[in-house]
């Protein structure tokens, strides 16, 4: 308007979808916080404000293979190397990259006020991430078969949703969707089928549909960014 506010509201941030559930994710599929952060989870902050069991679990979640060995106390999380990457999804199909960003709450006003911070004691505005990927498990949905989910509404949590929310990620969110679906109808297959299996290496048809989303101009891997060279190392 002429006083320079919106008509409409912009609503950034619209309700997620929960992914199925599994195995391994036995309350539905999502991504979360530790599987993009570049965050120091070993810091004073996480030691002091987590049980030694929830603890000892952020560590082991982000050891890798030694994570094993810090679930069983073999190993302790003081010894335990963080990975130095995002969560690799062998059902990714698609990737982003961008700060987890918050807008945030300042102390006083106008925000950019000189020498203004950050109020204490809330959310932090900002917190680098890992280059990350889009596994096809967080665009389909709990309960309908013949419906998949694109942009800022797929399986993410509150704070992973910060870095996903970016046109980029919302554009490879949807040419997977869209490939995912005329694939499915092309086979006659329903796409949680490609990933209802906690074991997805050697998914001849999800190795398919993955490399017809290359194939398009939309790589579902950054190079090199990950312990596999080629998605062909998957299968």
């Amino acid at each position: 308007t002429a006083h320079g506010l919106s008509k409409y509201p912009y609503i950034r941030e619209a309700r997620r979808i929960i992914g199925r559930p599994s195995l391994t994710f036995p309350t539905g599929f999502t991504v979360t916080e530790i599987d993009i952060s570049r965050q120091n989870f070993q810091s004073d902050f996480y030691r002091q404000n987590l049980s030694p069991a929830e603890y000892r679990r952020l560590i082991a979640t982000l050891a890798g293979l030694e994570g094993f060995s810090v679930l069983d106390g073999t190993l302790s999380p003081d010894q335990a190397v963080k990975r130095k990457r995002s969560t690799i999804y062998p059902d990714s199909v698609g990737i982003g990259h961008y700060a987890i960003d918050f807008h945030p709450c300042m102390t006083e006003h106008p925000p950019e006020k000189p020498g203004n911070t950050e109020k204490a004691g809330e959310r932090q505005g900002q917190g680098q991430a890992y280059p990350f990927e889009i596994p096809l498990r967080a665009i389909i949905p709990q309960k309908i078969d013949n419906l998949l989910i694109a942009g800022k509404s797929i399986a993410l949590s509150h704070i992973a949703a910060a870095a996903y929310r970016v046109h980029s990620f919302e554009w490879s969110s949807g040419v997977a969707a869209g490939i995912t679906a005329v694939y499915a109808l092309n086979n006659n297959v329903l796409p949680y089928q490609l990933v209802e299996s906690d074991f997805l290496i050697g998914n001849q048809q999800l190795r398919e549909l993955r490399q017809k989303i290359d194939a398009s101009g939309n790589p579902t891997v950054f190079p090199d960014a990950s312990i596999f060279r080629s998605m062909d190392d998957w299968y």
